[in-house]
C-alpha cells in the first residue's frame, strides 16, 4: 500500500515529524518499505506563464521565452523542453534558487541572456518525467509559490501489510491505527446523504447468493466527463502509484484509496438494464478495460446488464461499457463480495488489480453505501450533473455482523506480562474504532465492521500489545528446565552433510516449493504433482516434485550472470499426490548440480571440466559420512543422458534400497531449458542415505594381518559394487578390508572385460594366520567370483 503523508495528515492531525511516524508505522505492524521525499527545497520555485516563444537565432532546439513571473515580472528564459510553448504554465526557478545540485545563476546561452529556469518534474524531485516542462493547469496561481500550490513538500510512503489487515489498504483504516499510537483523533468524514434530484435510476439484482450480498448503484446524469482531474487529487494518486486517466476513472480511484471500497464507473447510457451479479456460465466471454477477451467459467462472478455480462465482479469493468470523455450520463456501483468468490480468480486470468486484491482479503461490508455517497460528492464538485436516488440491492443471508469480545483484565495481564492501566486499555481501543463497555472482569467490545481479523480475546490482546508498544514489554526467561533433543545416532545430522558439500566448493540453494507446472513438464516430472487451490502466481501453481528443476533453473540464472562455474546443493522436501484418501506425501530429499570446470580456475591444475565421475567422487563421499556402500546401475530416468547417468542404489548386506539418480541431463532437457551443457545433477531421498549403524568400540587386535592380492578378469557390464559384495560374502569373517588398487583395459584382456587388481586384507583376532588359512579363503572368493559372475584369474 502506498500513499502520500499529507493525504494521511488529513485524516488523522498530529505534529510528529516524518522520520518518527515511519517509526511509529513500523512499530504497530505497518511495515513501512520505502520513503521517497517530494519536492524538498523548492523555495524560489514559482508558478509562471510563457507569454512567448521565439526561436533561438544560434541554435534550433533552444527557445528563447518571455516568461510572466508575477510579482518577479516578465523575465527571458533560455528553453530547450520540447513542450515549452505560448501560453503553457510551467515551474520557474528563479536566480539564486538551487534545484537538485544546480544553484541557477544569470547566465547566458550562445550569446541569448537567461534569467531563472524552466523545469520539469523530475528536475524539482516530484516525479520521474523528464519528457518536457511541468505543465501546470491553466488557472495556476501565476506568481505563487510552486511548492503550497502542489501541497509540498510530500513524502510518499510504501507500507507492507499482513494479509489480516485488510482494513489498511485505505488511507482511513491507516489514520485509525496511526491515531491510537499517537494519541490523536481521526478526523470525522463528510456523511452528508447527497439528495437525489432526479428519478434516474438503473435496478439491480442479486443472483450470486452470499458470493455477492450487497450492491449499490447510483445514476447521475450530465455529467462533464471531459473535465479535468483537480491537480489536488491527481498529486494524490500519483503518489500513491497510481496514474490518472480521466476523471471518473480517476474519482473512483480516489475513493478506494480513501476508504478502501473498490467501485466502478458504467456509461449508463451504453446499459439497458437491470444491472445484476451472477455466476459466469462455462464458456461465456467477456472483453475487459484492458481489451483483453477473457473466457470464463461458474467460478468467476460477473456484473450483468440484462443477462449480458459487462464486468468481472471484483477484478475490472469491461471494454464495452466503460466511461469515456463523452459520457454524459453514468452508473457508479460499489458492492460487497465475499473474498471466497474473489480469491485467485484474477490470478487465473494472469490479471493483478487493486479491487481483486482488496476484496480477496476481505472490505467492509458496511462501505459501499458511504463510498457511492462520497463519490457523488465529488463528481457533482468537480464535474456538475444530476443524482439519481441511490439504489441497493442486499441479501439478509444470517450472517451476524461483529460480535462482542470479552476482554479480561487479568488475561491480558498474564500474556503480557505487565499491567496496562484501565484508562490507557480503553483509550487504545476506542481509538482504533471500537465500542467498548467496561465490566467487572475487563471490557465488553465491539469490533468495527472492518476488523474482520479480531474475533475472540486474543486478538484484542495483540491490538492493545502493539499500540502500546512491544518494546514496553519485559524481556523475561521463560521459568522451568527446558528439554534438549538428543540428535540421533543412527542418523548423519543435515548439517554435517551441508558441511561435507560446502567444503566440496558447494554452495547451498533455498528455492519455492511451488513452481511452474510448465517447467515440471519438461523434466517429465508433472505426473502425481499436487497443484495449489490458491497460487502466489500462476507461474507458482503447483508443488513441487523434484529439486532439480528448481536447483537447475537456478544454476541457469547464475550462468545467464556470467558465472562459468555454479556447483549447487539444495536440501529440501518435495510433495506426491496423495495416495487412498490420505495426504499428500512429503519426502525429504538432497540434490546437487554443477557445471564448468572441475576445480577452480588457478595456475597450478590444468582447466579441465567437470565429469561423470567428479560428481560421483562427491556423492560418494556423503555416503561415507554415513558408512554407505552405493552402487550405480542402468538408469530410467527421461531426463538423464543416455550412457552417462545412472540409478544411485545403497547395499546393506543382502538388502539394497534405490535412492535415487545422478548423472548428466539430456541434451533435450538443457535446450529447452536454454542452458549450455554440460550439467551434471543427482538427486536422491535422505533418510535412506543418512542411515549409520551405531559405532561400537572394538578391541585392537593383538595378531598381524595378513595381505593377499588377487588380479581377475571380469564382464565389463558387471558393477565393482556387485564383485564386492561377493568378494565379501564369500570372504566370511575372517575379512577385515578388500582395496581395489588397479583397473585395466587393453592388450591381452578380451573385448567387453576388464582386469581389476583387489587387495584383501585378512585378519582373525584371536590367533595368527596360517598359510592354508589364507588359501582356503582366496580360493573361496575366486570360486565365487567364477560362479556368480564369470570372472577369471588374469594369467
Amino acid at each position: 500500500m502506498k500513499f502520500s503523508e499529507n493525504w494521511l495528515r488529513q485524516h488523522v492531525p498530529t505534529d510528529a515529524t516524518r522520520e518518527r511516524l515511519v517509526e511509529v508505522l513500523t512499530a504497530i505492524g505497518l511495515e513501512v518499505e520505502d520513503v521517497v521525499a517530494l519536492g524538498e527545497a523548492l523555495d524560489g520555485v514559482v508558478v509562471a506563464r510563457i507569454v512567448s516563444a521565439d526561436k533561438h537565432p544560434e541554435a534550433d532546439r533552444l527557445q528563447v521565452c518571455q516568461v510572466d513571473a508575477g510579482q518577479a515580472g516578465r523575465l527571458q528564459i533560455v528553453c530547450g523542453a520540447p513542450n515549452a510553448r505560448v501560453g503553457l504554465v510551467a515551474p520557474l526557478a528563479t536566480i539564486g534558487t538551487r534545484v537538485g545540485e544546480l544553484t541557477i545563476k544569470a547566465a547566458k546561452l550562445r550569446g541569448v541572456e537567461s534569467s531563472g529556469m524552466l523545469c520539469s518534474a523530475k528536475e524539482l524531485g516530484i516525479d520521474a518525467d523528464a519528457s518536457g516542462l511541468l505543465e501546470l493547469p491553466d488557472d495556476a496561481p501565476v506568481g505563487a509559490p510552486l511548492a503550497g500550490y502542489l501541497g509540498l513538500p510530500d513524502a510518499s510512503i510504501e507500507i507492507k501489510l499482513t494479509p489480516n489487515r485488510a482494513d489498511c489498504f485505505s488511507l482511513r483504516g491507516i489514520a485509525f491505527d496511526v491515531a491510537a499510537a499517537l494519541d490523536g483523533e481521526v478526523v470525522d468524514g463528510d456523511a452528508t446523504p447527497v439528495p437525489a434530484t432526479s428519478d434516474a435510476h438503473v435496478a439491480v439484482e442479486l443472483g450470486a447468493g452470499a458470493d455477492a450480498p450487497r450492491y449499490v448503484g447510483r445514476v447521475i446524469e450530465g455529467v462533464d466527463a471531459g473535465a479535468a482531474t483537480p491537480l489536488w487529487m491527481a498529486e494524490r494518486l500519483r503518489r500513491s502509484g497510481i496514474r490518472p486517466v480521466s476523471l471518473l476513472v480517476d474519482v473512483t480511484q480516489y475513493v478506494m484509496l480513501d476508504l478502501g471500497q473498490p467501485m466502478h464507473a458504467f456509461d449508463r447510457d451504453l446499459l439497458t438494464g437491470p444491472v445484476g451479479v451472477r455466476r459466469a456460465r462455462a464458456h461465456e466471454t467477456l472483453t475487459l478495460l484492458d481489451g483483453r477477451d477473457v473466457v470464463l467459467d461458474d467460478e468467476f462472478l460477473v456484473i450483468t446488464d440484462a443477462d449480458r455480462p459487462v464486468a468481472l465482479a471484483g477484478v475490472m469493468g469491461g471494454f464495452d461499457t466503460r466511461v469515456t470523455a463523452a459520457t454524459r450520463n453514468v452508473f457508479l456501483e460499489a458492492a460487497h463480495f465475499a473474498p471466497a468468490a474473489i480469491i485467485g480468480r484474477s490470478r487465473r486470468l494472469g490479471l493483478h488489480t487493486d479491487a481483486a486484491h482488496r476484496f480477496e482479503r476481505g472490505v467492509d461490508p458496511q462501505l459501499p453505501r458511504v463510498a457511492i455517497e462520497a463519490a457523488t460528492r465529488l463528481i457533482l464538485e468537480i464535474a456538475g450533473g444530476t443524482p439519481g436516488p441511490m439504489v441497493e440491492a442486499a441479501l439478509d443471508d444470517g450472517a451476524p455482523g461483529p460480535q462482542p469480545i470479552t476482554l479480561r483484565r487479568a488475561r491480558l495481564a498474564r500474556v503480557l506480562g505487565l499491567t496496562v492501566p484501565d484508562a490507557g486499555v480503553e483509550r487504545i481501543l476506542r481509538a482504533l474504532g471500537m465500542e467498548v463497555a467496561a465490566t467487572a472482569e475487563g471490557w465488553r467490545v465491539v469490533p468495527p465492521s472492518r476488523r474482520f481479523d479480531i474475533a475472540i480475546e486474543e486478538d484484542l490482546i495483540e491490538e492493545v500489545a502493539r499500540i502500546h508498544g512491544y518494546d514496553a514489554i519485559p524481556a523475561t526467561l521463560p521459568a522451568g528446565a527446558a528439554r534438549i533433543a538428543a540428535p540421533s545416532e543412527t542418523r548423519v545430522a543435515d548439517e554435517a552433510l551441508r558441511a561435507q558439500l560446502v567444503a566440496r566448493d558447494y554452495y547451498e540453494a533455498v528455492n519455492f516449493a511451488f513452481v511452474d507446472a510448465g517447467l515440471l513438464q519438461h523434466w517429465q516430472a508433472l505426473d502425481g504433482s499436487v497443484p495449489l487451490a490458491n497460487p502466489l502466481s500462476a507461474e507458482l501453481g503447483v508443488m513441487r516434485t523434484a529439486l532439480l528443476p528448481g536447483l537447475v533453473t537456478a544454476l541457469g540464472r547464475n550462468l545467464a550472470r556470467q558465472q562459468t562455474r555454479v556447483r549447487l546443493f539444495e536440501i529440501g522436501k518435495v510433495f506426491g499426490a496423495a495416495v487412498d484418501g490420505e495426504a499428500p506425501r512429503e519426502t525429504l530429499r538432497i540434490a546437487a548440480a554443477i557445471h564448468g570446470l572441475a576445480h577452480a580456475e588457478q595456475w597450478g591444475v590444468p582447466g579441465r571440466v567437470a565429469d561423470f565421475h567428479d560428481l560421483k567422487g562427491d556423492l560418494d563421499s556423503l555416503a561415507a559420512c554415513a558408512g554407505a556402500q552405493l552402487d550405480y546401475r542402468v538408469p530410467q530416468a527421461p531426463h538423464g543422458h543416455p550412457g552417462r547417468s545412472a540409478e544411485v542404489w545403497r547395499i546393506d548386506g543382502d538388502a539394497e534400497r534405490r535412492l535415487g539418480w545422478i548423472g548428466e541431463l539430456h541434451p533435450r532437457l538443457l535446450r529447452s531449458l536454454d542452458l549450455d551443457g554440460p550439467v551434471l545433477a543427482f538427486e536422491l531421498d535422505l533418510a535412506p542415505l543418512a542411515e549409520r549403524a551405531i559405532a561400537r568400540a572394538q578391541p585392537v587386535s593383538r595378531y598381524p594381518s595378513v595381505r593377499r592380492d588377487i588380479a581377475f578378469v571380469a564382464p565389463e557390464q558387471v558393477s565393482w559394487a556387485a564383485l564386492e559384495a561377493t568378494i565379501r560374502r564369500a570372504a566370511g569373517a575372517l575379512l577385515a578390508e578388500v582395496r581395489l588398487f588397479d583397473r585395466y583395459l587393453g592388450k591381452g584382456v578380451d573385448p567387453g572385460f576388464r582386469s581389476l587388481a583387489t587387495g584383501l586384507i585378512l585378519l582373525d583376532k584371536s590367533r595368527t594366520l596360517t598359510d592354508s588359512d589364507v588359501e582356503g579363503v582366496v580360493a573361496g572368493v575366486m570360486d565365487a567370483l567364477r560362479d556368480e559372475h564369470g570372472a577369471r584369474i588374469r594369467s
